[in-house]
């Protein structure tokens, strides 16, 4: 019986098959966020906190790079950051009025995760996980936060639409 008739190697070649086979249509299954993004504060819930009046997010995406570059204005005037991060799992360093924030971006199959922590000086450390989705075939970006911290935890989510 040659190698190929081996049920162990058989066993083995499927196994290795149906492997690639997943990690490209996990691949394939990742939108790509480039593009002008608008915050629709009637469908968002800011929870406890009081929401921006107004937010766009001009995201450049090239996985594993991702750029975001957010203006927003509101109760604390009106302000711009700009974050690069990658999407791979490393850690990502982003100077903000906060100060240095380190963050860790991955896929969970189609959701970006972003997940950092904040020392407020008003509140202590803050810990935020980030969970983007888009919808609409691409036209709707949802961003859902968990904020843990001082003194309870915090949800809210943010619904923009692609411009």
């Amino acid at each position: 019986m040659g190698t190929f008739m081996k049920p162990g190697f058989r066993s083995a070649l499927l196994l290795a098959t149906l492997s690639l086979t997943a990690i490209s249509l996990a691949a394939m299954a990742r939108p790509n966020l480039t593009g002008t993004w608008t915050l629709d504060p009637a469908k968002s819930d800011f929870g406890p906190m009081p929401g921006p009046s107004s937010m766009t997010r001009v995201i450049t995406h090239d996985d594993p790079a991702l750029a975001i570059k957010t203006t927003q204005s509101g109760q604390r005037g009106e302000f711009t950051t700009e974050l690069k991060y990658t999407t791979d799992g490393k850690e990502s360093v982003n100077t903000t009025r906060m100060g240095d924030v380190k963050s860790v971006v991955s896929w969970d199959g189609d959701t970006l995760v972003v997940k950092y922590k904040i020392d407020n000086p008003n509140a202590g450390e803050l810990t935020f996980v980030e969970r983007w989705s888009t919808g609409d075939g691409g036209k709707s970006m949802t961003v859902k936060t968990k904020i843990t911290g001082p003194p309870q935890p915090i949800d809210r989510t943010l619904v923009f639409t692609k411009e």
